[in-house]
């Protein structure tokens, strides 16, 4: 019997084996439920969907609230839903709703109503926002900065959700932008559609080619973000993180805690307990993020995934308004991303990270998992732990600032390994004990 289970941001599955039109509906219709149930059906919903093979035919059939699989390869597909604050969805959220949805699997009713149905009862409108969006982008960047320099920029929108709307947004602002992989490939150019160093070799080429100043890409529902400095050279999600929380200090007045993942660099921290600001660590997800910036007022939040969200922004990752930062902190500087790493780096000391991704059968899933739960290492690569964090699986954090975080996806059929040190060599020898320890 099928099982839908909404993971770390939404349900997603493969299409045509159970991403399908009639389960899109029995999802639609749990999700109808749950919204009747803590009455906010009266307030409507939004739909909206990605690039991806019948996104438009899923969203319309179904009635989801977005249909998209972010950055999983392009055989899946899938929903997300998004309460009335503009944040992810929290887990008792997501808990009440597959309870609809079970309901509805077990043999409740799906009360289907087509596209012209709805047209004729006046209860389906067509929108544009893109233009309020921007305006809104607009209003949180310090359009004042781009008077100063003007920047060579490639984009790299990943054939996804994304198309248009960097480029729109720096043309405004006198940037001279060259776009690749701008139009809707339900293939995505053979790949998928995350804005990771090995899926990056044509914005590194392009970005040599055009002699930009720097690439950006955007995952396949633009809310994750890819780097490319101007070198060519693909920069961490991690680096861009602590290097904005140092913009973000210089430029703006606002003061608030940072909130990041248990996964995301402790770069942050040595940043914010400088200048006297409180770091707050939730798990995996940023939905975990979300709410804590909407109950905190936190001055950014932050995943080494490519997430990221600033006050004054919805409680939620966007990718583009994480591009146009770093592009705002380019021209503020009048620096390159590699001087201004140097430069943090003299500050603040060295760190160094990397995460690895690990496909697995679910059998050898199961298996790692349960070595997991037993593996409390004295040291890692001669270096004593000082403490084990359950709050998300298992992060081993080492006496002099490294640590390491194991887990599984809760997306996609992946063991996940981060480890940060202060040097490389540091790092692989933590990186060779770890998976020896769990026969990886």
């Amino acid at each position: 019997m099928l099982q839908i289970k909404f993971g770390t941001d939404g349900w997603r599955a493969i299409i045509a084996k159970d991403f399908t039109c009639e389960n899109c509906q029995v999802v639609a219709q749990g999700i109808a439920n749950y919204l009747n149930n803590v009455n906010l059906n009266k307030k409507g919903v939004i739909i909206g969907y990605d690039n991806r093979f019948m996104s438009k035919d899923f969203a319309e059939a179904g009635g989801a609230m977005i249909v998209t699989a972010s950055h999983n390869p392009p055989e899946y597909n899938g929903i997300k839903f998004i309460p009335d604050y503009a944040g992810p969805a929290m887990p008792e959220v997501t808990d009440s709703i597959e309870g609809e949805v079970n309901k509805v699997l077990n043999g409740g009713k799906v009360y289907r109503l087509n596209l012209e149905e709805a047209v004729q009862l006046d209860i389906l409108e067509r929108i544009d926002i893109d233009q309020q969006y921007i305006n809104h982008v607009l209003k949180i960047l310090k359009t004042e900065f781009f008077k100063e320099k003007k920047l060579r920029v490639v984009v790299n929108p990943m054939y996804g959700a994304g198309i248009g709307y960097l480029d729109k947004v720096l043309n405004v602002l006198d940037c001279e932008v060259k776009t690749i992989n701008n139009y809707r490939d339900v293939l995505f150019g053979g790949s998928m559609p995350e804005p990771i160093e090995p899926i990056l070799n044509d914005l590194k080429r392009a970005v040599i080619s055009y002699k930009a100043d720097i690439g950006l890409a955007l995952d396949g529902d633009a809310d994750r973000f890819g780097i490319v400095d101007d070198k060519g050279d693909f920069v961490s999600a991690n680096r861009i993180m602590y290097l904005l929380l140092d913009h973000l200090i210089k430029t703006r007045s606002f003061r608030g805690p940072i909130c990041r993942s248990i996964a995301t660099t402790h770069m942050l921290d040595r940043i914010a307990r400088r200048n006297g600001i409180d770091v707050i660590e939730t798990p995996v997800g940023f939905k975990y993020i979300g709410d804590i910036m909407r109950q905190k007022g936190c001055m950014l939040g932050a995943e080494e995934s490519g997430g990221l969200s600033i006050f004054g922004h919805i409680p939620e990752k966007d990718g583009i308004l994480a591009c146009l930062m770093v592009v705002e902190m380019l021209v503020y500087s009048g620096k390159t991303l590699t001087e201004l790493s140097e430069e943090l780096n003299a500050d603040y000391g060295n760190l160094v990270s990397e995460r690895l991704d690990i496909r697995v059968s679910q059998q050898d899933k199961k298996q790692i998992m349960g070595l997991l739960a037993d593996y409390r290492p004295d040291s890692l690569n001669g270096i004593k732990v000082e403490s084990n964090n359950n709050l998300e699986e298992n992060k081993i954090v080492l006496v002099d600032g490294s640590w390491v975080l194991i887990r599984a996806s809760g997306t996609e059929p992946v063991v996940r390994i981060y480890i940060e040190a202060n040097d490389t060599e540091k790092m692989e020898g933590i990186k060779a004990e770890v998976l020896k320890a769990l026969g990886l």
